[in-house]
């Protein structure tokens, strides 16, 4: 994650989400904990996939599980300053993608995340439907 410069400007990101920290999301230090910061890069995975098929232009709700997630954390995230998130698509498989998310505090990449989801069918693992595949392709990570 760390080798890829594009990875650290917002910028490169095609979707962003603000957030909020909370008070709670603080460790003894009075940095953001890292399971906090777990929980915003969940909550972005979770409102990007929502906005692909909540738009009404999608005939099937792609079903997910998560097979991997990869932190990187870079710097120290503090409260109450605003979190920014980028998100990108990275490799597409035939049933499976990873999704590239970043978190940026006060114009800083303090976290790297990289997450593999694997589409479900009844049995196992099944091929990305072409709408949604058609889809994902128009989130890649610019520059």
């Amino acid at each position: 994650m760390r080798k890829d410069p594009r990875r650290l400007i917002l910028a490169n990101y095609p979707w962003v989400a603000e957030m909020q920290t909370r008070f709670a999301d603080m460790d003894v230090n009075r940095h953001l904990n890292n399971v906090a910061i777990t929980r915003f890069f969940e909550e972005a995975r979770i409102r990007f996939n929502q906005g692909l098929v909540t738009d009404g232009r999608m005939s099937v709700r792609p079903r997910y599980l998560v097979a991997h997630v990869a932190i990187d954390y870079l710097d120290e995230g503090s409260y109450p300053a605003p979190l920014t998130l980028g998100y990108a698509i990275g490799h597409i498989g035939t049933s499976s993608m990873r999704s590239l998310k970043a978190m940026f505090q006060n114009g800083a990449c303090i976290a790297l995340c990289d997450s593999v989801l694997v589409h479900r069918g009844p049995d196992g693992p099944a091929p990305l439907p072409a709408e949604l595949r058609a889809r994902l392709e128009a989130f890649p990570l610019k520059g």
